[in-house]
């Protein structure tokens, strides 16, 4: 017996009850900046991440708690200078704006705020609402459609920080360091070139922008993120292994067809799945791979414990090498900061915050079949176990990728919490 002499909770009153908790967690985090909001992206040590907030705001929408949202996308409006937005923000420094995925994601969530605001004020059929797009973000009168306008066209034509697309195929090429794979001093994932979660989230922000009539001052929006599409399923789909290349290895000003597959596993390519871009086969045979290699309780590893072409080599500051570079996977999170944590951080150490998009990747992949949703679920409420170890009642940032998967790094991490409680919440939507 439990609850006060109650017997066990039902399914549905379990339910009910992770997602109070998720939700309670996510609470935690949200804080003011100004006049707007922000989120703290993991305590104790951590501040307000761009991608970070911005990739929480998905889970606060979810939540219902539309208004705070859009309060945080005017915070990070503000800040938008020729493509780019902060990466950090250290009171009222955000001149750190090496992040190529922070703009767009707020691109993302533009998109799931403004389809809130019509499903709410709307008939299905209607064409979709202006206030949001509309939304005065500045005293220069600047709005967020200006602000995604002006996004898209640095990204296309070139950003300060050196972000730039690529004219013949349309993708967009990231200076190393720029994604969230970002560890730096070793360099233990550079990403440079062509990293695949830049492509599927620019090709969101594309069709976002030719769907509300934004116009462009060249190729139409659409037509490039058709290109875009197109270019996406030739150079990064690895028919021989079943998933996307986690990126194509290029210098600058290198397109994609003189670039590198690097053909690592990584989570990254369940963005692909995810946000909608691929179906059917391919978007099973990704997420079986991700099943077979980088799935752990409640976590996702960075990096699945196979060799890698090409090879991954890791120097540290004295030029030792300090990685197996064909076999780069590393299964613990411990040690010397500089010479095993960093090395290991994204090269096999799992994450919380990839896990719930596994998830949610799994039940598309199936078209939210009822076996898909209810093994989605499944998967997706054990994470329930780690807000009952650590710190309680919140989700930590990363796990050891080999067993027992000890929890490791930021005691509480936002996007962890967000993630699990969008996709919680959209789950059960889909119940046939």
């Amino acid at each position: 017996m439990g609850r006060s002499g109650v017997g066990p909770r039902t399914t549905e009153e379990h339910a009910d009850h992770f997602s109070a908790r998720l939700l309670n967690a996510a609470k935690a985090f949200l804080v003011r900046r100004d006049e707007g909001k922000t989120m703290i992206a993991g305590y104790p040590w951590f501040l307000d991440w761009g991608r970070d907030t911005l990739i929480c705001a998905r889970g606060l929408l979810s939540a219902g708690m539309t208004d705070e949202v859009k309060q945080i996308l005017v915070t990070f409006a503000r800040f938008e200078e020729n493509g780019t937005l902060p990466n950090t923000i250290h009171g009222e420094d955000a001149s750190n704006r090496d992040t190529s995925d922070a703009p767009l994601w707020f691109g993302i969530v533009c998109e799931e705020l403004a389809k809130l605001e019509q499903a709410s004020t709307l008939p299905a059929s209607a064409k979709m609402p202006e206030p949001l797009y509309s939304q005065r973000i500045d005293g220069r009168g600047r709005t967020i459609a200006d602000v995604l306008r002006s996004i898209a066209t640095h990204y296309r034509d070139g950003t300060p920080n050196g972000i730039g697309m690529d004219p013949e195929s349309a993708l967009i090429w990231s200076p190393g360091h720029f994604t969230w794979m970002d560890t730096n001093h070793p360099a233990g994932t550079p990403r440079e070139g062509y990293p695949i979660e830049i492509q599927v989230l620019w090709i969101r922000l594309l069709l976002q922008l030719e769907r509300i009539d934004t116009k462009a001052d060249g190729a139409p929006w659409g037509a490039l993120a058709n290109r875009a599409e197109a270019s996406l399923q030739k150079y990064f789909w690895l028919e021989d292994r079943g998933y996307f290349a986690d990126l194509l290895i290029a210098e600058r000003d290198e397109p994609p067809s003189a670039a590198r597959v690097d053909d690592a596993l990584r989570s990254n390519c369940l963005l692909v799945v995810g946000l909608g871009l691929v179906a059917g086969a391919q978007a099973r045979r990704c997420v079986e791979a991700a099943l077979r290699y980088l799935v752990v309780p409640g976590a996702l590893r960075s990096l699945a414990p196979l060799p890698v072409s090409p090879a991954l080599p890791i120097y540290g500051s004295d030029g030792r090498l300090l990685n197996d570079p064909t076999e780069p996977y590393f299964g613990r999170y411990e040690g010397d900061e500089d010479t095993r944590r960093k090395p290991a951080y994204h090269n096999g150490t799992a994450w919380t915050w990839t896990f719930p998009a596994f998830c949610e990747a799994l039940a598309r992949a199936w078209d939210f079949a009822p076996e898909a949703v209810a093994t989605a679920r499944a998967y997706l409420g054990g994470m329930e176990r780690l807000m009952n170890e650590g710190c309680l009642g919140q989700v930590p940032e990363i796990l050891d990728g080999d067993a027992p998967h000890r929890q490791r790094g930021c005691d509480a991490q936002a996007w962890g919490v967000t993630e699990a409680l969008r996709v919680w919440r959209l789950l059960p939507s889909f119940r046939r």
